[in-house]
């Protein structure tokens, strides 16, 4: 995992964001900002390569580039890049990086459902992900609930419903006449511009 642009904190508690952020909007940053209240510092994490997809519209580096102009106005955020896609290996590395942290994993319900009910090549990779972390879980499109074998490693966070804040929403407003810039971060908006217009 590399430091793109790091928190002024030191963590004993810390939440990881992994995302594609493609772009990063307004949702992200309020679910940042929620997930602080069970942490220390929030650490908006891009997999240097995208498990199910391809980086199309912006870059890596354009995409790091816009997380670091959010994360640096706030001495409590961070952004990183992470070698590996996945989950787990996010888990991982952030667990090899900060060893003597409280780690958490912050996610949509859709991406919970995803990340606990995907057919691994690899049996009990969700438990030992969760070993090395704990997943915090966001409602989107309705609310999560965890199975009852792995309740004590998910919490639930408190936050906005946040549906319609959408990246994809985000580019297909981009590319119509709708207003894009309420889903967009404002420190991010001239970026935007440069890259998807």
């Amino acid at each position: 995992m590399r430091i793109v642009d790091p928190f002024n904190v030191e963590p004993r508690s810390l939440v990881i964001v992994p995302g594609a952020f493609n772009p990063p909007t307004r949702a992200h940053v309020i679910l940042a900002r929620a997930a602080l209240e069970h942490a220390d510092a929030a650490l908006f994490t891009l997999p240097s390569k995208l498990p199910h997809k391809e980086f199309t519209g912006a870059s890596l580096e354009q995409r790091a580039a816009m997380l670091s102009r959010i994360t640096s106005a706030d001495e409590r955020l961070g952004t990183a890049v992470a070698d590996g896609g996945l989950y787990a290996e996010i888990a991982h590395e952030a667990r090899e990086s900060f060893p003597d942290a409280r780690i958490q994993l912050l996610c949509g319900r859709d991406a919970a459902e995803r990340i606990v009910n995907w057919q691994y090549d690899t049996p009990g990779i969700v438990e030992r992900m969760l070993s090395e972390c704990e997943l915090l879980v966001a409602a989107r499109e309705g609310a999560y609930e965890p199975p009852v074998s792995l309740r004590s490693r998910i919490r639930l966070l408190e936050a906005p419903n946040l549906d319609e804040y959408s990246s994809t929403r985000l580019r297909e407003l981009l590319r119509g006449e709708g207003n894009w810039r309420e889903l967009a971060p404002e420190e991010i908006v001239d970026l935007i511009v440069e890259i998807y217009r």
